[in-house]
């Protein structure tokens, strides 16, 4: 059985497109997932299953779709995925402690990608890059360093450039859910 990690698109953001957790974790019990669980508002859901991986995104969409009338991406990713992204990390300690020096913000994000995009897409992005704003682009994930806030970067904001369905979480988010997937698959 594969522990995944599903990551919803826009939801509970600016007060649009309200999911409650609970209510959530209902609606993908009900469709036969197992050890489902929440956690925070910003929708990540962890859970067991023995299906195939885009059967399940489209499962859980149309599911959301139906009891919620919001349609949104879902981006699945299993706990050794998680790990390699955790591990993959191509920022170094001190660069990252830098970046956490200038802002009173979180500072490490991913932006979690449906599929790899293409090479003269990443290629857009170059322009948006700074001394304030990296990034590195490692297959299906964006891992984005902010020396400012995430809200005012040009680099954040143009990720759409990718071309390619997305979610952002930050780097402690990342983490628990990797540490909650773990406890899951004792």
């Amino acid at each position: 059985m594969t522990t995944f990690i599903a990551l919803l698109r826009g939801i509970n953001v600016g007060g649009k497109n309200i999911i409650k957790m609970a209510e959530l974790k209902k609606v993908l019990e009900s469709i036969g997932l197992l050890e489902v669980k929440t956690y925070i508002q910003s929708g990540n859901v962890l859970f067991k299953s023995n299906e195939n991986e885009n059967i399940l995104k489209e499962r859980i969409e149309c599911e959301i779709e139906k009891a919620f009338k919001i349609s949104l991406t879902v981006v699945l990713r299993t706990s050794s995925e998680l790990e390699d992204i955790i591990n993959n990390c191509p920022f170094s300690d001190e660069q990252i402690k830098d970046a956490e020096s200038q802002s009173d913000t979180e500072c490490l994000y991913v932006a979690l990608l449906l599929i790899s995009p293409l090479q003269e897409n990443i290629e857009k992005l170059k322009s948006y890059k700074s001394e304030n704003d990296e990034y590195s682009v490692i297959e299906k994930d964006v891992y984005l360093l902010f020396k400012n806030s995430i809200r005012n970067s040009k680099l954040a904001n143009n990720l759409h450039k990718l071309d390619v369905p997305a979610t952002v979480r930050n780097w402690k988010t990342i983490n628990k859910l990797f540490a909650l997937s773990k406890e899951m698959s004792k």
